[in-house]
């Protein structure tokens, strides 16, 4: 490759368009001055003196360029090549002087260069650096067989040509110069290292290193072109006739511009800013230099051999330099053709081990190796195809590839096959394919009896490949990944189901929800969500156990499966909470199967008797015997009226009794009911199922509802009131009144009832049913236990204050059964409340309220027993409800009831009422308890109470909530009338 050449083929990007440019000048400079000088060597130079001039000077100071040239390069440049440019500026060193030295003899002295001059030993000196520095350029071989093949190659080059010469010219050069044996020796020492350095030339050219190419390709011509000079100058014909000035001179001047030149082709190529590698030769470009390579030493010894021969034939005395020559030659040629003998052998060797190591390692993998033709035909299977596929690899020999994979992937596997073909190799080496492959698996029949009879069961293996090029085919070497996409499966099957009731999970559930609104139009039938929460499930847990509430769980997500129809999707979201999605109830056809299962009795919702299977057309009747009747037509229901049948129908199959643990436990369900819109968000759709399955827990549980707009509305409100309470908590808006609690027999005040109030900023008095919303919500039991805990604490806090005036009257402080159950800190119990207020434990009266199913009657009569034991009062309030039942005072220390209002309000009315007030009155005096009327708003109940025994009695008869400056008033009065209802007091503002 030229300078030129190593220049033109640089990418052609931007930045080396530049760099080109910045290269293509001095080419473009050096080849103008190279024709100058022909130019001038042509024509004379016009004048002797020029030409004189020029053909000494003019060569000294190419030469002396060059030296100079190869000299910085070799300061700037680092690496293993360094050297050989310092030795190329030695050697142009010595031609520059050695024409120095020529053209102070011509040009300053006038007189003809002496035959053996100092020139002379300049011009010898010229050739040892420059091939020491070919040594340095060569690709160094590896083995000491390589280093020989080398000098043998270098001598069976420099010998032919030798031999060449010396029958050519140098025997009669020698005989010319006369006996004279170092004018000889001068004589034969020009030709006899250009041969060697030409020799050099020849057998590296073909073993040069591939750092920096185009440089060492520059160099190896310039030293070509001075080499070819010198040999010209070596000729006696050209010898004789020579002046300095002339052509040949011309050949000098442009190999030791051309050496300058050559270091800075490669210098411009790598300091690119944007470097690339050299393209790859061709195929046959490749062959060519191996050939080249291989047969140049052979080629120069049979001219060398043919040389010899011509002279024999034509009668010419073979001079005896030739004939050593030629013998050292062909000794040469034998001793390098043993060597490559010797070579051959060992490289078989290797090979045949080679190849039995790759045999081994290909019929020993696990992995199944296959070799397919252009056409798709096998051409190799590696034995482990019996192992992996469960079939013979010679039959699976010479079948397609095609027929083997399984039908659903073919097609994908086939358009990667012709992507990859038609990728560029060097860009896409190899590519991945996964895909399944028919397998044949032998196994023995369940039968006992004919256990010799193996049977062959066809199935499909999950195969990766990875595919690479051969001669124009492919290798496959695929493994068998069957297990791992089992378990990727199941991975992604356990991140969207529910883990115990294999339902779908929240995050699926979503996903279906999104597909099923998001590809529907206004017309298509309505999708609708069941939202499913299963009432008094914690219960279960905390009394039969967490195992049993785990088995009650997966009893009810089969029954919600088996409710629904095929097509429609059940869920467990988390807890005891579920969800349905029923995409178009009215969608299925007359011979789909029956979409929501029948139930045991006539009757009941969804008997066969009542059963409608869905159609196009409307609702079908089930079928019947062939004696009944043909049903009547008629109206044909909504699908809101269908939603919530199926709703009702779910609903009552969660609620039939659960086996657990070899008991029957029963739950309800309460199930809210939202459509969805198309292109509604499904988050969206979740949260108004949700709202209106908490409006049915609020409606009493075990009831279906639909959602409604007024529902968010609701939700919003209940959300901003929930804040605000939260609010007035932090500013510390909320406040205690009291209600006097009065002996209806002579009108003393007994007790006081705590009674919390919401003070709003305009002085607006607020009811705990008025602030606290309904539910059963984790945020709602936190608020309220928050709100109730500083009520209390403000209450003892108060009590202890009147029992300190010698007001010692206890305070009645209505509380949950489950904050009594609460887990306190020891800041906030009720004992250290006591203890820190200093108030006696007489002073409290602890008022149970409300019933809650989720609370153990065990635990809350162990924590009622402790507070008695240190002194505390027992209440059981709204007696004959919640925890005021009769069965309570079995189990639970009671010292005081509370009859609920609602056996006070028509006590004066109604006879039955009357008999009922009298027989629970009469129930507590016979177990000791003291007794209190809640509601007694008029003075006629006061005086029906009394006759029946009632000990006490709250109510506005008496006075109403009172704040602490009234009560104080009413405390220091001792009491109320009995009989009048004239004094009761206005709660203040």
């Amino acid at each position: 490759m030229s300078a030129g050449e190593a220049v033109l083929t640089a990418p052609p990007t931007t930045a080396e368009d530049d760099g080109q440019a910045v290269g293509l000048l001095p080419q473009l400079l050096l080849a103008l001055v190279c024709a100058g000088y022909t130019t001038g060597a042509t024509l004379g130079w016009g004048r002797h003196e020029i030409a004189l001039v020029m053909g000494d000077f003019g060569l000294a100071a190419a030469a002396a360029a060059a030296s100079v040239s190869s000299l910085l390069y070799a300061r700037r440049a680092a690496g293993p090549h360094r050297p050989a440019w310092l030795l190329f500026s030695c050697s142009s060193a010595m031609t520059a002087l050695g024409n120095g030295i020529w053209g102070w003899y011509e040009v300053v002295l006038r007189r003809p260069v002496p035959q053996t001059s100092a020139a002379d030993f300049c011009f010898l000196m010229f050739a040892p650096p420059a091939i020491i520095g070919l040594l340095v350029l060569a690709k160094r071989p590896v083995t000491r067989a390589g280093w020989v093949c080398l000098a043998l190659d270098t001598w069976l080059i420099g010998g032919s040509l030798l031999t060449l010469s010396w029958s050519l010219a140098l025997a009669r050069t020698a005989t010319i110069d006369g006996p004279s044996t170092a004018r000889m020796a001068l004589s034969l020492a020009y030709p006899l290292l250009d041969i060697v350095l030409v020799s050099m030339v020849l057998a590296l050219h073909f073993r040069r290193a591939g750092v920096n190419r185009a440089a060492v390709n520059t160099a190896i011509a310039a030293l070509a072109l001075t080499v070819l000079c010198d040999a010209l100058f070596t000729s006696p014909l050209l010898r004789e006739h020579y002046r300095s000035g002339q052509v040949l001179d011309a050949g000098w001047f442009a190999g030791s511009l051309l050496l300058a030149y050559a270091p800075w082709v490669g210098a411009r190529m790598s300091a690119s800013p944007h470097p690339h590698p050299p393209r790859r030769a061709g195929a046959a470009t490749r062959k060519v230099a191996t050939s080249l390579t291989a047969l140049t030493p052979y080629l120069a010894a049979a001219v060398c051999t043919l040389g010899i021969l011509y002279n024999v034939i034509n009668g010419q005395k073979c001079d005896r330099v030739v004939l050593l020559t030629g013998c050292t030659v062909v000794m040469a040629l034998v001793v390098r053709q043993g060597i490559m003998l010797l070579d051959n052998i060992a490289l078989t060797q290797e090979l045949a081990q080679k190849e039995n190591h790759f045999r081994s390692l290909v019929q020993g993998s696990s992995d199944v190796i296959m070799i397919a033709a252009p056409t798709g035909v096998l051409r190799y299977v590696s034995p482990a195809a019996q192992g992996v596929y469960g079939r013979d690899p010679e039959e699976m020999v010479g079948t397609e590839l095609a027929a083997h994979i399984h039908p659903d992937d073919l097609g994908r596997v086939l358009h990667e096959v012709r992507r990859f073909l038609a990728a560029p190799p060097g860009d896409e080496p190899s590519t991945r394919i996964e895909c399944r492959i028919r397998a044949d698996r032998i196994e023995r029949p369940d039968r006992p009896d004919r256990p010799d009879r193996p049977g062959v069961r066809h199935g499909w293996l999950d195969i990766e490949s990875s595919v690479t090029r051969y001669q124009g085919g492919l290798i496959f070497n695929s493994r068998d990944i069957t297990e791992r996409v089992r378990l990727q499966a199941q991975l992604q099957h356990n991140a969207s189901h529910d883990p115990l009731t294999d339902l779908p999970n929240r995050a699926l559930f979503l996903e279906r929800l999104g597909r099923a609104v998001g590809g529907r139009r206004a017309g298509d039938a309505r999708t609708a969500v069941l939202y499913v929460d299963l009432d008094g499930f914690k219960a279960v847990n905390d009394t039969v156990g967490h195992q049993a509430g785990d088995d009650l769980l997966v009893q009810a997500a089969r029954r919600l499966r088996a409710t629904l129809r095929s097509s429609d999707v059940a869920a467990r979201l988390g807890g005891d909470e579920f969800a349905a999605l029923i995409s178009g109830p009215e969608g299925a056809t007359a011979a789909s199967p029956a979409p929501y299962p029948a139930h045991p009795h006539p009757g009941h919702p969804g008997h066969p008797a009542d059963r409608f299977v869905f159609g196009a057309h409307g609702p079908i009747p089930a079928p019947r015997t062939a004696t009944a009747d043909p049903p009547k037509p008629g109206p044909r229901p909504t699908v809101e009226e269908r939603i919530r049948d199926i709703a009702d129908r779910l609903r009552t199959a969660l609620s039939e009794p659960y086996r657990v643990d070899g008991i029957e436990v029963r739950v309800g369900a309460s199930i809210g009911i939202a459509f969805a819109e198309p292109g509604a968000a499904p988050g969206e759709v979740m949260r108004h199922a949700d709202l209106a399955m908490y409006r049915a827990k609020q409606s009493g549980k075990g009831r279906v509802e639909l959602y409604a707009p007024r529902l968010q509305a609701e939700a919003v409100r209940r959300t901003e009131l929930a804040g605000r309470v939260r609010t007035a908590l932090d500013n510390g808006d909320f406040t205690l009144l009291h209600q006097p609690v009065v002996e209806l027999s002579g009108g003393r005040i007994t007790g006081v009832e705590a009674r919390a109030r919401w003070r709003t900023p305009q002085g607006i008095l607020f009811t705990p049913a008025e602030f606290l919303y309904p539910g059963d919500g984790a945020e709602r039991d936190l608020e309220t236990a928050r709100l109730f805990d500083h009520l209390l604490d403000q209450a003892v806090e108060q009590a202890a204050l009147r029992y300190g005036a010698g007001h010692r009257v206890p305070v009645t402080v209505r509380l949950s059964a489950r904050r009594l159950l609460h887990r306190d800190p020891p800041a906030t119990g009720i004992e250290h409340l006591l203890a820190r207020h200093e108030l006696p434990p007489s002073g409290l009266v602890v008022e149970l309220a409300g019933d809650d199913p989720r609370i153990a009657p065990e635990e809350l009569e162990r924590r009622l027993t402790c507070l008695r034991r240190l002194g505390v009062r027992i209440a059981l309030g709204g007696f004959a409800a919640g925890y005021g039942s009769l069965g309570a005072l079995r189990t639970l220390p009671v010292d005081v009831i509370k009859l609920d209002r609602a056996f006070t309000d028509g006590v004066v009315e109604s006879t039955r009422l009357h008999k009922i007030t009298r027989g629970l009155l009469g129930i507590a005096a016979d177990l000791g308890i003291r007794t209190v009327a809640d509601g007694i708003d008029r003075p006629e109940q006061v005086q029906a109470l009394r006759e029946m025994g009632c000990a006490h009695g709250v109510g506005m008869a008496f006075s109403g909530p009172l704040d602490e400056h009234h009560l104080r008033g009413s405390l220091t009065r001792g009491g109320y009338p009995v009989c009048s209802n004239a004094e009761t007091p206005v709660p203040p503002a």
